[in-house]
């Protein structure tokens, strides 16, 4: 099927989920683009600070996604969970404009991530109980896709607003709180659910070794390479304090960021698409090789040139790998604990980035703002050499279709 003729037989609520996704994450990123200029210059927090905040947002949003997949799977509802997950972000949205120190903004930050942990589970199952399981990377690669065109949206209205209109960015975070609440109304009334198996047909709270076990071997295994992929890639706070440590304005900060969006939106939807035809493994193999050409731009050259093309090489990076791990997830779990199954991964690699976020931070107090990548290019490129070397070499007939192929489909 052709990439237009996929995009064709996408279901209207995937669509949908994806708008919900694109104003929400339109929001947050106006935030995030500034907000390590608005801590360590506004505010006088240090870069470990930084890095904590990053740190502790990722692991509260981590925990709650086990939390909120697994509730999913027992009520047997999503959408629910995923409106409320959504309702919460949008409420921490003024907490950052009336800040007074960084205390207030670490709360409103780990609170905010706890709304996207409480959606993020439930939501990824529900796109998979939306789309037909022939175009489960196309679904996956669109909300994405639509998600990183918030991310672009973003800091470009961040741009505008603070070149044509204040330089407040107080200001420029009350703007951001207005997509918010589009998303939370958009959810509410342009999705419904699918029908759910009966009572009867559910797993019980999956949250017992006994329910847990019944994700296999395959699905355990993926999460163990998926937790290893992860501790390389640092947040976003850290790419764009290293532009803004090679001299670029505050102002201009927010365009890097946009230029990163571009290239993950672009990307995004055609990776999915590709991947329900050629498998998902080797689509992350590229995209994590791609990850260490960027970390080793921004570790081993200065100018504003090595943060351009690091900046377009990790878009694509997460372009080629962010829709394609969420489709793999739903391709390794039964059905009835797809929530569960989105919470487990997505906790461990919560968990995983919080350890790369403190990580990055205390080798940036400590040796300087190259180590944080120097350190993160020898990571990737152990963890790229070691999935390709699995894909080539290790049990490749069972693993590959547990990866690749739909399993225990309704």
């Amino acid at each position: 099927m052709s990439a237009g003729a996929a995009l064709r037989a996408l279901p209207r609520p995937i669509w949908v989920l994806g708008l919900v996704s694109l104003l929400m994450d339109m929001s947050s990123e106006i935030v995030v683009a500034l907000l390590p200029a608005f801590l360590t210059v506004g505010l006088g927090a240090s870069m470990a600070f930084v890095g904590l905040v990053e740190g502790l947002a990722e692991a509260a949003a981590a925990f709650c996604k086990v939390g909120a997949g697994a509730l999913s799977d027992y009520w047997g509802r999503r959408k629910g969970l995923a409106l409320f997950g959504y309702g919460l972000a949008a409420a921490t949205k003024p907490f950052f404009p009336l800040a007074a120190g960084p205390g207030l903004v670490l709360s409103a930050r780990v609170i905010d991530r706890i709304g996207k942990g409480i959606r993020g589970a439930p939501r990824d199952a529900l796109v998979a109980d939306l789309a037909p399981a022939a175009l489960r990377g196309a679904a996956y690669g669109l909300r994405q896709a639509l998600d990183t065109v918030g991310a672009l949206l973003g800091p470009l209205a961040a741009v505008a607003i603070l070149l044509w209109w204040t330089q407040d960015l107080r200001v420029v975070f009350w703007i951001a709180a207005i997509p918010a609440f589009g998303a939370v109304a958009l959810l509410a009334l342009g999705v419904s659910e699918p029908d759910r198996p009966p009572q009867a047909a559910r797993p019980g709270w999956p949250l017992r070794a006994a329910v847990l076990a019944q994700l296999g071997r395959h699905y355990w295994t993926f999460i163990a390479v998926a937790v290893a992929l992860m501790v390389p890639r640092y947040g976003q706070a850290f790419f764009l304090l290293r532009a803004q440590e090679l001299g670029l304005s505050l102002a201009a900060l927010p365009a890097v960021y946009a230029l990163h969006a571009l290239v993950f939106a672009v990307v995004a939807f055609p990776a999915g698409h590709w991947s329900d035809g050629i498998g998902r493994t080797r689509m992350v193999v590229v995209g994590f090789a791609l990850l260490v050409l960027a970390h080793g731009a921004l570790a081993f050259h200065d100018g504003l040139a090595a943060v351009l093309i690091a900046a377009m090489l990790w878009g694509l990076h997460l372009g080629l790998t962010q829709g394609v791990l969420a489709a793999m997830v739903a391709d390794a779990a039964p059905v009835e604990l797809r929530g569960t199954a989105f919470g487990v991964f997505h906790c461990a690699t919560g968990l995983a980035l919080l350890a790369a976020g403190l990580l990055a931070g205390g080798l940036w107090e400590l040796f300087g703002p190259m180590a944080p990548f120097q350190v993160g290019f020898g990571l990737a490129l152990a963890a790229t050499i070691a999935l390709a070397a699995v894909v080539r070499h290790g049990p490749a007939p069972r693993v590959k279709r547990s990866f690749a192929q739909p399993h225990n489909e309704a």
